[in-house]
């Protein structure tokens, strides 16, 4: 009987839903049926509120409201703890529905991965003998629950209800270890390489991030085992977030990795060579060129590296041109992929401004911009762009010092955000070996006023739709983000569930079936706002 009369109901609710133009008329038609349905959909703990006696009424209350919309629940609880719970649906002139629309509130019992323990199927229209306003008591149990309406057209109004274990809210964090594996020589180093494998779990809401570190770096997402390879003492931290926020202290694992024994322990060969036009003392004339080369018989050559004039070392990728008159030392050195490095080497030579050549200085001048205050002052940082021309020789080198700070290379405009008064200096060297005169900038940067503003974020869904505004093979997602405070840091986005991702560009979704698409903006100082879209993507040619 059950059935027939929900054949009956879903047929008349087609037609309904097809002659959106007399919406009325359609619930009319369905006003006999839908008691009877809804008494029989309901799962055996789920009772008509007039026969609900005040004993029988659970403790916690979960309200769902709808109004005219056919994509969303006006309202809808996120969360729960599991044990018995009220269920409210209302869909009335009170929430909103102006057009005696029908939904239903369904619990999905045959989608992998959620709970299939609540029979739930709430049918409420304006119309109704109850006035659009329904009540059950259902049993949640942990883990997730999805509803949706059933109805014709409504296939976007879908969500998540997450439930926890009862006993109040979640403020365990999660348990995580982590275990090294690999071949171990006698003094039990790591052979060649050691995998660290990173456990976590949580008995509450469940792990919902776990990160790692190695040798104290920035921490990044943990996926898959880690492969440590590079010979030496090495150090993993790791730690492991649950769905309610609470993070673990971090643990770490220390071992050591050692190459392979009667393998490779001789260090790489590695040379240095200068070349350019030299004159008659043996200076090179307007530039010399140094070239490294290096070689490795075991391992191989892993990393190549340079210091000119005592600098910091720094990576060696292509012939290294030296246009500033005067001495110049560039020193030299080599590793093999199983750590093993090359002694220092090193070339002197000197560089020689052309005869008869450039004695005039290059011209430098610095400009300033960020925004201001009413004293003149910059708020949040300033920013210092320098220019220089030579008409001679050319440019060779652009420095700068910040605050009596050593002079260092200007490769792009520099910014200054440390509040405070500070002092810019700066000057430039063209290939003669002219420099030109210091000059100095003087500004103040003062702290901007406190950013509590949320960011502006939404997201648009375009694609082709059917009659029931199903997306037809695919759609596509953009996000558009703004921030009038301390400006945009990141827009993310999660699609159906999986881990939050940078947004580069509009997404393109093609797997049929409810997707649920989150995405968050942060501005810079940490206020973040979230939203969800929720579509359908049906096949090409499916009815």
């Amino acid at each position: 009987m059950t059935r027939v009369i929900g054949a009956l109901v879903i047929r008349a609710l087609r037609r309904a839903s097809a002659a959106v133009t007399a919406p009325r008329l359609a619930v009319a038609l369905l006003a006999v049926a839908l008691p009877a349905l809804l008494l029989s959909s309901v799962n055996a703990a789920a009772q008509p509120r007039a026969q609900l006696s005040a004993a029988q009424a659970a403790d916690q209350t979960l309200t769902w409201t709808a109004d005219d919309s056919m994509t969303a629940y006006k309202s809808a609880p996120e969360s729960a703890t599991a044990g018995p719970a009220t269920i409210v649906f209302e869909n009335s002139a009170a929430t909103g529905n102006t057009s005696g629309m029908t939904h239903t509130l369904t619990f999905d019992t045959s989608t992998p991965g959620y709970n299939h323990d609540v029979s739930l199927n709430i049918i409420a229209s304006p119309f109704d003998a109850d006035g659009g306003r329904h009540v059950a008591q259902v049993n949640l149990t942990p883990g997730k629950y999805r509803y949706h309406c059933v109805i014709p057209g409504h296939g976007q109004m879908t969500g998540e209800l997450v439930v926890t274990e009862g006993g109040g809210e979640d403020t365990t964090a999660p348990q995580v270890s982590a275990q090294v594996a690999g071949d171990q020589d006698a003094n039990g180093d790591y052979v060649g390489a050691a995998t660290v494998t990173v456990s976590a779990s949580d008995t509450e809401s469940g792990v919902d991030t776990v990160e790692y570190a190695l040798d104290g770096g920035s921490f990044a997402a943990y996926s898959a085992p880690v492969s440590v390879n590079q010979v030496g003492a090495r150090t993993v931290t790791f730690r492991a977030t649950d769905k309610a926020g609470n993070t673990s202290a971090v643990g770490s694992v220390e071992f050591t990795v050692v190459a392979p024994q009667g393998e490779d322990t001789t260090a790489p060969t590695v040379t240095g060579k200068v070349t350019g036009e030299q004159n008659a003392a043996g200076h090179y004339v307007g530039a010399a060129t140094v070239t490294v080369t290096a070689s490795d018989t075991g391992s191989g050559v892993d990393t190549v590296e340079y210091s000119l004039d005592g600098q910091p070392f720094a990576a060696y990728t292509a012939p290294l041109a030296v246009s500033q008159p005067g001495a110049r030392t560039v020193t030299f050195r080599a590793t093999d992929k199983a750590g093993n490095t090359s002694a220092v080497g090193s070339v002197e030579f000197t560089v020689a401004a052309p005869q008869g050549g450039d004695t005039t200085p290059p011209q430098v001048s610095a400009q300033l911009s960020g925004d201001q205050d009413s004293a003149g002052n910059y708020v949040g940082a300033a920013t210092v762009m320098i220019s220089v021309s030579d008409t001679g020789s050319g440019v060779a080198t652009v420095e700068y010092s910040l605050d009596g700070g050593a002079y260092v290379e200007y490769p792009s405009p520099v910014s200054v955000n440390k509040a405070g008064a500070h002092t810019l200096s700066y000057r430039a060297t063209d290939r003669a070996g002219n420099t030109s005169p210091v000059a100095t900038l003087r500004f103040t940067v003062v702290a901007p006023e406190e950013d509590t503003t949320l960011p502006q974020v939404s997201a648009a869904i375009t694609g082709t739709q059917d009659w029931a505004w199903n997306y037809v093979g695919s759609a596509t997602v953009k996000l558009t983000a703004s921030d009038v405070g301390s400006g945009l840091d990141k827009v993310e986005y999660s699609l159906d569930g999986q881990p939050f991702a940078a947004y580069t560009k509009p997404l393109s979704v093609d797997q049929p079936g409810a997707h649920t698409l989150s995405y968050r903006a942060s501005d810079k100082a940490g206020n973040m706002s979230v939203g969800t879209a929720r579509f359908m993507i049906v096949e090409a040619g499916g009815e």
